[in-house]
């Protein structure tokens, strides 16, 4: 069998994985079942321990946005998302329709995706950003944790995104799909 290889930027091919191999692999105990990572178009990609800020306002976000969703959405936290057959991801918080078994969730389905980054923000800013427009997602924040900045990614068509704003720590986070939901992060 010829294994799948994605060709990284020093030309040596590498072993690509899917969804299914990682999941047999975690089960294997290959993979720890605490260990953090994501699976980005056939690659693992190791991820950081969270820090003080990091949780800070992701536990802002939890309080906030579970007190305002309509009962047609369902909040998840670290919820793991099944892009494709390469790619899984695991957004900090994800918004998506209540009764849709989790696996099944696609992009499209995704009404709002939250990455909370402090080490991790060129990264999310970049290629997972990248991704979640490509996957049909419909909104993206992710926030600078450091500096208390949020660039807001809407209008997903064609793999990118048609508005990126920059909002500052005194602006108000607001999702359309979510009423009754705001917050600053300078409050926080």
């Amino acid at each position: 069998m010829t294994a799948n290889v994605t060709r990284a930027a020093d030309g040596f091919e590498r072993r690509s994985f899917t969804v299914k191999e990682v999941l047999r692999m975690e089960k294997a105990g290959i993979l720890a079942a605490d260990e953090n990572y994501e699976l980005v178009e056939g690659e693992i990609v190791p991820m950081q321990a969270k820090t003080h800020a990091h949780e800070l306002i992701k536990s802002a976000m939890i309080l906030g946005l579970s007190r305002a969703l309509p009962d047609r959405l369902w909040l998840g936290v670290e919820s793991t998302m099944y892009l494709s057959a390469n790619t899984l991801l695991e957004p900090d918080l994800v918004v998506y329709p209540r009764g849709i078994k989790l696996e099944s969730v696609k992009g499209s389905d995704i009404v709002l995706a939250i990455e909370v980054a402090l080490t991790t923000l060129a990264y999310d800013r970049g290629l997972k950003a990248q991704l979640y427009a490509r996957y049909g997602v419909r909104e993206l924040w992710v926030i600078d944790a450091k500096k208390r900045r949020t660039y807001v990614h809407t209008n997903p068509k064609d793999g990118v995104w048609r508005s990126i704003e920059t909002l500052g720590p005194e602006a108000e986070l607001r999702c359309a799909e979510v009423p009754g939901f705001s917050i600053a992060l300078n409050t926080l």
